[in-house]
């Protein structure tokens, strides 16, 4: 697998130090488990930090600090069981996902659905798996926040270039594209979302309402 898009330089930056969103964190974070380049950017960043850390002078605790720690830990509610794992057959969801509790497919747009990733609750950003059908192409549009998403099957394709798997797309309310979808077969994405998509155009204003990701 060839990948040509990755993920700014600052963003990768921020989810070395565990700074972004959940869903941020989990789109970035699939696609650095699967890219050598991105991989090595961020262990350097966490040796860098971690040198960092070595020149920091320690900070005297109190004599009860791991006491206090410890019942609180023992006093705090019960973690919640986690998720049943996907089913193997569920051909949506790749294996990075498989401890994250997936919703049902809705459909948005002629060709287009999308699958809900049950997260903590926690943030803005909704993350969530979007296909689209072969050939699919949607309207010119923007976004009201931003869009972190990355290929999974399949490909699209707008001014920025083409997507395939593994590559990764940033669009925010500065970017206007029109993606196609490529003729080989379905496009599936992992998406994290902030904000709307606001489609341009006479028609683009008039659908827009209906397409809710």
């Amino acid at each position: 697998m060839t990948i040509s898009h990755h993920p700014p330089e600052d963003l990768l930056a921020d989810f070395a130090a565990g700074k972004l969103e959940e869903a941020h964190q989990l789109v970035v974070g699939v696609h650095v488990a699967g890219c050598a380049r991105c991989t090595r950017f961020v262990r350097a960043i966490e040796q860098l930090a971690g040198a960092a850390l070595e020149e920091v002078e320690p900070v005297p605790t109190a004599p009860d600090a791991f006491d206090r720690v410890m019942s609180r830990i023992e006093n705090s509610p019960a973690a919640s069981a986690a998720p049943p794992p996907a089913s193997a057959a569920d051909h949506d969801i790749p294996p990075a996902l498989r401890n994250y509790r997936i919703g049902k497919r809705r459909r948005v747009a002629p060709g287009l659905s999308m699958r809900p990733i049950e997260l903590s609750g926690s943030g803005k950003a909704r993350a969530f798996l979007l296909r689209s059908a072969p050939g699919s192409r949607m309207l010119e549009h923007t976004h009201t926040g931003t869009e972190l998403t990355l290929v999974l099957e399949g490909s699209f394709s707008h001014e920025g270039g083409r997507f395939g798997p593994g590559d990764f797309d940033y669009g925010d309310d500065e970017v206007e594209h029109r993606p196609i979808v490529g003729d080989e077969g379905p496009c599936l994405c992992l998406v994290a979302m902030t904000g709307n998509l606001r489609m341009n155009g006479l028609l683009g204003r008039l659908i827009g309402p209906f397409v809710r990701l």
